[in-house]
């Protein structure tokens, strides 16, 4: 078997272990619909960890938010009041989006968060997924920015 081959069986094997087409899918993306999510969530993202908006920005939030994250509750108004503390604690916590994506009902984020002007700070990838214009799952996925790095690529 040809590598090429290999790589493309075990790209097969991986999407169907996850239930994803293997493949370009054939259905057509509603890009306009993607692109409101994605608007939607870059919104909500802005006011809620920049603006610290909690409760305000929490508006297209659902109630029964499911939340991935083991830091974090699920529900909206654990959610709300977990970030309330945080951010009354971290007052110069802010949150820089560098690029963003969509795929179907997810919205991906990759982001600088910083608590002030020294920290070098974290890189994260949130993904939203969002239904009938509400955020109503979350997962992440942290890295602290090192004071060094093996090569000279930034981590954004």
């Amino acid at each position: 078997m040809t590598a090429i081959k290999r790589v493309i069986l075990g790209g097969v094997l991986a999407a169907a272990m996850l239930g994803q087409p293997a493949l370009a899918e054939t259905a057509t993306r509603d890009l306009v619909q993607e692109e409101a999510n994605r608007e939607l969530v870059i919104g909500f993202y802005n006011r809620f960890f920049n603006d610290h908006e909690t409760v305000e920005a929490a508006e297209v939030v659902a109630e029964d938010y499911i939340q991935h994250n083991p830091q974090v509750p699920d529900g909206k108004a654990p959610l709300v009041d977990y970030f309330t503390g945080y951010f009354a604690e971290n007052p110069e916590s802010k949150a820089e989006i560098v690029r963003s994506a969509t795929d179907g009902d997810l919205v991906y984020l990759h982001v600088h968060s910083t608590n002030g002007a020294e920290d070098r700070g974290t890189a994260v990838v949130d993904i939203f997924r969002v239904e009938d214009g509400m955020i109503v799952e979350h997962w992440d996925v942290l890295q602290e920015v090192p004071e060094e790095s093996a090569n000279d690529n930034t981590m954004f």
